[in-house]
């Protein structure tokens, strides 16, 4: 029997990629203030592989930006924040979420105020329910005021418009963006040089 040599290394890759198991995934879902800053926050973060913008929290099925403005939905501004616990664990991921937003502040964030910018995080099961509490009571420990941040289940997730996703990176010299975003990117850029 004849071997076409070039077939081999297309084997070769097949069953490279059929033994290699891929890097395990896992998802959180966090609130705190607009969710073009958390997008733009967390992309910094090593191990976060994705990250969606949408609204979680409210009411109303697949709300649309414009009703979740109203504050009548109940929805908060959220990021789903796709991550390799291998690289960042959960722990991490949330002892970072206290440093890209105010958790004391009630009703908003910044000059962002309103429900749909409070302050939440959204298990979706009972390991990231006991994480987030065990975080926030880490972190209440830094502030003297009272972190105010909802730990609240996950029921459903809704991603927003496409012009949200990847908000900072499309529009960095947008007025928002250079007056609001930069500052905390900027900051959080080199807390995390100084970790390393």
């Amino acid at each position: 029997m004849q071997f076409n040599r070039h077939i081999l290394p297309a084997l070769l890759l097949i069953s490279m990629t059929t033994l290699t198991k891929p890097a395990k995934a896992d998802s959180l879902v966090l609130g705190g203030g607009c969710f073009w800053c958390l997008d733009a926050t967390y992309k910094l973060l090593p191990g976060v592989t994705h990250i969606t913008c949408g609204y979680a929290g409210g009411t109303v099925s697949n709300p649309t930006y414009e009703q979740v403005c109203t504050e009548e939905t109940g929805h908060a501004e959220v990021v789903k924040i796709d991550y390799d616990p291998a690289v960042v664990p959960l722990d991490k991921v949330l002892s970072y979420f206290w440093h890209v937003h105010n958790p004391t502040q009630v009703g908003g964030q910044g000059n962002d105020m309103g429900s749909s910018y409070r302050s939440i995080i959204l298990y979706a099961s009972p390991e990231q329910k006991a994480a987030a509490e065990k975080s926030r009571a880490e972190a209440q420990k830094g502030y003297s005021e009272p972190i105010t941040t909802e730990i609240v289940p996950l029921t459903k997730f809704w991603p927003a418009e496409d012009y949200h996703q990847d908000y900072f990176a499309k529009h960095p010299d947008a007025g928002y963006c250079s007056v609001v975003i930069r500052p905390k990117v900027d900051k959080l850029k080199q807390m995390l040089e100084t970790q390393k």
